[in-house]
């Protein structure tokens, strides 16, 4: 039995997992934007709203891996270059804006690495933003406070810190690179 619009999202991702495909990127994505428009009368989204948690996991699952994120971002809160090693990830705004930018990684005839930054879109509630594999992007929160949800395909601190999958870029000289 569903109990509100997290359980109905948590039981569609269930339903709807496979490989990474374009069908369940654009499924998983419907029932991202869908639980963003719940209605903030929910228990659980009022408290998200009321706490303004930079951080809180709302769901991880034992048997797929994904995991559903919650952050509450300040204006002006900015996330450097990165990518998301081996998953992909879902953004969507539920209040505020987020400027995301995308970058291509491109190496030079010495071998040395740098960004060009390919586009910036402004993501508005009920806005969503889909990177793949290898995709490198950024955020800036444009507005204040900004709340949003981050659904990534599996854990991605086990990435990041045991695993090392996760690239992080940094500026040197006006040049972002590795």
């Amino acid at each position: 039995m569903v109990g509100n619009s997290l359980d109905a999202f948590i039981q569609d991702m269930q339903t709807s997992w496979g490989p990474l495909s374009s069908e369940v990127v654009a499924r998983s994505k419907t029932h991202l934007e869908v639980l963003a428009r719940a209605s903030t009368d929910e228990v659980w989204l009022g408290s998200l709203h009321k706490n303004a948690s930079p951080y809180e996991e709302l769901y991880r699952d034992s048997v797929y891996g994904f995991v559903l994120l919650a952050h509450t971002e300040t204006i002006g809160l900015y996330r450097p270059p990165h990518d998301h090693g081996r998953s992909w990830v879902i953004y969507v705004v539920l209040s505020g804006e987020i400027e995301m930018r995308s970058y291509a990684r491109i190496e030079d005839q010495q071998g040395r690495i740098q960004l060009v930054k390919r586009d910036s879109t402004i993501v508005k509630p009920g806005q969503a933003m889909v990177y793949l594999p290898g995709d490198i992007h950024d955020t800036r929160c444009i507005s204040e406070p900004a709340l949003l949800f981050r659904f990534t395909e599996r854990d991605l601190k086990k990435e990041d810190k045991e695993e090392g999958k996760v690239t992080r870029f940094v500026e040197r000289e006006g040049i972002w690179t590795v």
